[in-house]
C-alpha cells in the first residue's frame, strides 16, 4: 500500500513539474496553432474567394467541415462580412 502511495505522489509531482515547465510556452504554442489554422482555412476556401488553388479537388470535401468555423476566421482576418459571394454568415 505504501508503494502505491509513493507512485501516486510521483505521478502528481511529475504532472505538476510538466505544467510548470510548459506554462510560459502555452500562449506561443496557441498563437502558432491559430496561425496554422488560419492558413489552412485560407487554403481550403481560397478557390471560393477567387484565388487559384491547385489542391481544390482535395480541399473541396473539407469545406462543409470547416464551415462552422468560417465566421470566426473571417472576422479574425479583418473582414467585416463574408468574402464569399452568395454566402452570408453575418
Amino acid at each position: 500500500m505504501k508503494i502505491r502511495a509513493i507512485v501516486e505522489w510521483l505521478k502528481q509531482a511529475n504532472d505538476y513539474a510538466t505544467n510548470v515547465y510548459n506554462a510560459p510556452y502555452r500562449s506561443a504554442i496557441a498563437r502558432a496553432k491559430r496561425d496554422e489554422d488560419d492558413l489552412f482555412m485560407l487554403l481550403v476556401f481560397s478557390e471560393l474567394m477567387g484565388v487559384p488553388n491547385p489542391a481544390s479537388y482535395y480541399t473541396l470535401e473539407l469545406q462543409p467541415l470547416l464551415l462552422e468555423r468560417f465566421h470566426e476566421w473571417h472576422l479574425r482576418m479583418g473582414m467585416e462580412h463574408s468574402p464569399l459571394d452568395g454566402f452570408r454568415c453575418c
